[in-house]
């Protein structure tokens, strides 16, 4: 048996991937702290002051985090044809098959995956929540961030209504992403065992393995 390589994903796609993962990373941590602080407050009297710095780290991580998503966005609009929403969604035949196909080979009663370059169609209708999700995230964070600015108060005021909505709903999306991420890691490494198509290596290389057609 023989494969051989397809350029899948481009540079521009695995750059957001991993802008995405080092900026919720830091997200995460920061923000727990700065929703509950594990050091002790007389430290905030000197010159250390880590709640400044964790909101600082942390609006820092937030404008990657919000970088990636308007190059993912971008992609969704000029990607090649495995990043672009066409690919993504159920809207053809041969995605609405995928879907269901892919279902079935999740729950073991399909023992055959469908050979696909690009995302499988649950992933990518998941991948557009997350993206969604991600939206929501932005905008209640920068509602948080500035207080004074009538642009981002008078948006977040017709989302989320207070700020102490905002905040509360900033923090419950921010467990949205830890699960996405648990499951989306154990998903890979699942598909790269059952799989033989390099889906780790090709989020490095962006190319595939196809098995090659004799």
């Amino acid at each position: 048996m023989s494969y051989e390589t397809i350029r899948v994903w481009g540079v521009l796609l695995r750059l957001y991937h991993w802008a995405l993962v080092i900026s919720i990373s830091a997200l995460a941590v920061t923000g727990l702290y700065i929703n509950s602080p594990w050091t002790g407050t007389t430290l905030e009297g000197v010159a250390a002051m880590p709640m400044l710095a964790m909101r600082n780290w942390h609006f820092l991580a937030a404008c990657l985090f919000s970088g990636a998503v308007l190059v993912r966005i971008y992609l969704l609009l000029f990607g090649n044809r495995y990043e672009r929403l066409g690919d993504l969604l159920p809207v053809t035949g041969r995605n609405l098959r995928n879907l269901f196909s892919t279902l079935l080979y999740y729950l073991y009663l399909n023992p055959n995956k469908e050979e696909r370059m690009g995302h499988n169609v649950l992933a990518g209708m998941t991948y557009l929540l997350t993206l969604l999700v991600a939206l929501f995230q932005v905008a209640s964070g920068f509602f948080l961030r500035y207080a004074e600015s009538a642009f981002w108060q008078g948006l977040g005021g017709a989302i989320f209504g207070s700020q102490q909505q905002a905040r509360f709903v900033h923090h419950l999306l921010m467990w949205y992403f830890l699960l996405f991420a648990l499951i989306h890691i154990y998903l890979v490494v699942w598909n790269e065992v059952k799989a033989p198509e390099g889906i780790i290596s090709s989020i490095f290389s962006g190319r595939k393995f196809k098995e090659r057609q004799h």
